[in-house]
């Protein structure tokens, strides 16, 4: 109840109504506001052109903003029009509700009266002047009012009601009437007997059983209404005061009387009789209110699931700020750490420049006492007098002079060490890091969306499609697409990158392949997405089941994987060689299993050369002649005879080559492991291969004097059905 409050608050006093009125835009207001908010149009702008009334609901207008809105945009209030003499000039008040409105503006009377002129009957309101305009106070629409003025608003019976019981039920509790002494708020009350009882009296005074057991017990405070409730008051028609509503006009959509049927506006109009459309409102009032009432519980549990968030929005930020100071603490131990072991590398350096000093000290001293001594006893030398005695040792003391001083040269009376100390500290890097210290995204991307509609297989290739979910913020730096081995196997990865679509080429014919398809970044991998079941195009079929049913697989020739001397033209189905050895170019498809034919017509043939025709794994060696290697099944042909060759081994040598014009055929039965060739519709030589397993692609080596054109999807030739039709237990 205590929501509905703000409902049955005028938007201009902010008190409850008090005799509201409807608004032609449907809003309310309380008879005395709507006087208060009364304004005077100039005197040009006459009524009759702007009549609007109550009872008009249908074709009311409103004023033109350019002339006369009473809409401020400097305040988003409600003010007076500008110049007019009858214009209020007091300063605007603002109500409980936050809308500015005007004082009523009572003009000075043109000459003094006497006092008891100016009083009035209590609860009488001044004549409204002509020319009034009201303006909704909620939806800022402006009106004229007719010459009936507020008269011409039907009151709001249904809101004052409702008014009246929200009052009534916020009123003080009610107390038991059969309590002897201090009575007890009383808990129920019988309509019948129309007796307040507590509960105790009630089990005591009116028990649920004989004759009150059909009495009707209902709350208090709904008692009390009903109890004081007066008679239903009858709406009466604006139009006509002394006619009640008795029929519901359907254009205009508002209760009308007998009279304004057969002589108001209404004449013409379609009415319905008031209960059924009041039954009918009721129900439609109530649908809207079952519907409103699901949003308003979707909205109740959207609050729940806000304030769990909040909850856990705090909870995440204190282990986040626990996790955060823990890696600083963890980054300024491991700076510490680091301190120490510089330090210890700089009184290494210390230790060792004071050592090497002081060893230069000692060595300079010892150094220096000997040179001291040797000039004292050269000096006392000098001293003797005895020229034979001198001369006896003058020579080797000159020498050892000599050799002393040449032992005090530039290298000796140089430091060996210098004060400085040669260590500079790099610390720019692990600043500029520190300075660029961020958070990174700590959560894994949610799982892909497949976007169904964009999926799709075609032949032996499958195309899939993915996105993120739309609300997901978490960075993802690729994506992993996995699919199973078309048997319901593993799942295996395919491709793995950036890109939201990929095409996977060479899988199975007729095969069921599961897919699936996963975000990572960083911190790690996402869940997989939902499983995404793809259908790859039909074939081949049993052999018995060639003549009914023939094979077709579309491709052409691959310019990714052939030689770069091979030369492409009539999108990719006709190739030739500008190199006058033979090079390898392979087609876009491969076979695992099926029965697959294609055709091959030679356009040019020069010079007798001896193009190859076959299969090969992806990595055979494209710069030699197809066969060459274990990669490669192939029958070679010139104009007269060709050979079958695998791995550099020649067998069957049959007669019969090629020319212009001629048609060489491949037919690769996976099914019964064979591979078989043929030259303008006839087999040439027996089964060529047998035991052939695994992905191959349709492949061919030629040189620069040969051209051919490739034609794919083809039926199975009539020789090879006649085969299996002869001898069918071999093949089935």
């Amino acid at each position: 109840m205590e929501e509905m409050e703000e409902e049955l608050k005028c938007p201009v006093c902010g008190s409850f109504y008090r005799e509201p009125i409807i608004l032609p835009c449907s809003h309310n207001i309380c008879m005395a506001c709507a006087r208060n908010i009364l304004v005077q149009t100039p005197d040009a702008e006459s009524p009759r052109s702007r009549r609007a009334s109550g009872s008009a609901a249908s074709d009311y207008d409103y004023l033109d903003l350019d002339k006369m809105s009473l809409y401020s945009e400097a305040d988003s209030g409600y003010g007076s029009y500008g110049g007019f003499a009858s214009a209020p000039t007091t300063p605007c008040q603002k109500s409980p509700n936050g809308i500015r409105v005007f004082p009523p503006a009572v003009p000075p009377p043109a000459h003094p009266q006497p006092q008891h002129h100016l009083l009035q009957h209590p609860g009488s309101f001044p004549p409204i002047p002509r020319n009034s305009c009201i303006t909704c106070p909620q939806c800022h629409r402006s009106l004229i009012l007719d010459e009936r003025g507020l008269r011409g608003f039907p009151k709001n019976r249904v809101l004052e009601g409702v008014v009246d019981r929200y009052q009534q039920s916020k009123a003080a509790a009610l107390k038991c009437q059969l309590c002897e002494k201090s009575p007890k708020e009383a808990t129920v009350m019988c309509e019948q007997c129309d007796v307040f009882y507590c509960e105790p009296c009630r089990m005591r005074c009116h028990p649920p059983r004989g004759p009150l057991a059909k009495h009707r017990l209902v709350p208090p405070a709904q008692g009390r209404v009903s109890r004081q409730l007066s008679p239903r008051k009858i709406s009466t028609c604006t139009e006509h005061e002394l006619e009640n509503h008795s029929m519901y006009c359907v254009q205009c959509k508002i209760p009308v009387c007998y009279q304004c049927l057969e002589e108001g506006r209404h004449s013409s109009h379609e009415v319905k009789a008031l209960g059924a459309m009041w039954k009918l409102h009721k129900g439609q009032l109530s649908q809207a209110l079952n519907i409103l009432s699901e949003r308003a519980k979707e909205a109740q549990e959207f609050l729940v699931q806000l304030r769990n968030m909040v909850q856990q929005i705090q909870e995440n930020s204190v282990e986040f700020e626990a996790c955060l100071v823990a890696q600083c603490d963890a980054l300024i131990d491991a700076l510490n750490r680091r301190k120490v072991q510089l330090l210890s590398r700089v009184n290494g350096e210390h230790e060792h420049k004071l050592k090497v000093v002081r060893d230069q000290i000692a060595h300079c001293t010892v150094k220096l006492r000997q040179t001291t001594g040797l000039m004292e006893y050269c000096l006392e030398v000098i001293k003797e007098n005895d020229p034979s005695g001198f001369l006896q040792i003058s020579d080797a003391l000159i020498r050892r002079v000599h050799m002393t001083e040449s032992q005090w040269g530039k290298a000796t009376l140089t430091p060996r060490m210098t004060s400085d100390f040669d260590l500079t500290l790099d610390s720019g890097p692990l600043l500029q890091t520190i300075h660029q210290l961020d958070f990174v995204q700590m959560k894994v991307p949610a799982a892909p969306i497949l976007q169904l509609e964009e999926c799709c297989s075609s032949s032996n290739s499958a195309t899939l499609s993915w996105k993120q979910p739309p609300l997901s913020t978490v960075q993802v730096e690729g994506y992993i697409l996995e699919l199973d081995d078309g048997n319901g196997g593993q799942f295996r990865e395919v491709y793995v990158g950036k890109e939201t679509m990929c095409t996977v080429d060479g899988l199975h014919f007729n095969s069921t392949y599961n897919s699936r398809v996963k975000a990572f970044n960083k911190t790690g991998v996402s869940q997989y997405s939902q499983t995404l079941v793809l259908q790859t195009s039909e074939t081949g079929l049993n052999p018995c089941e060639l003549k009914s049913l023939g094979a077709v697989a579309w491709f052409t020739f691959d310019p990714s994987s052939a030689h770069p001397d091979i030369i492409f033209s009539n999108d990719n189905l006709t190739v030739t060689c500008s190199s006058y050895d033979d090079r390898v170019v392979l087609g876009n498809t491969g076979f695992s299993r099926g029965v697959h034919y294609w055709e091959m017509t030679v356009d040019r043939y020069d010079n007798h050369p001896d193009p190859a025709f076959g299969v090969a794994r992806i990595d055979t060696l494209k710069d030699v002649m197809l066969g060459k290697d274990d990669k490669a099944w192939a029958m070679y042909v010139d104009n007269n005879r060709s050979w079958f060759m695998h791995n550099n081994s020649h067998t069957n040598r049959t007669e019969g080559g090629i020319s212009k014009a001629c048609t060489v055929g491949v037919l690769l039965d996976l099914n019964n492991r064979i591979l078989i060739f043929s030259i303008n519709d006839e087999p040439q030589g027996p089964i060529a291969f047998e035991k052939m397993e695994g992905l191959l692609f349709p492949a061919i080596s030629l040189n620069r004097n040969v051209q051919v054109t490739l034609h794919s999807g083809l039926a199975i030739p009539e020789f090879y059905i006649q085969r299996h039709v002869e001898h069918p237990t071999s093949l089935c």
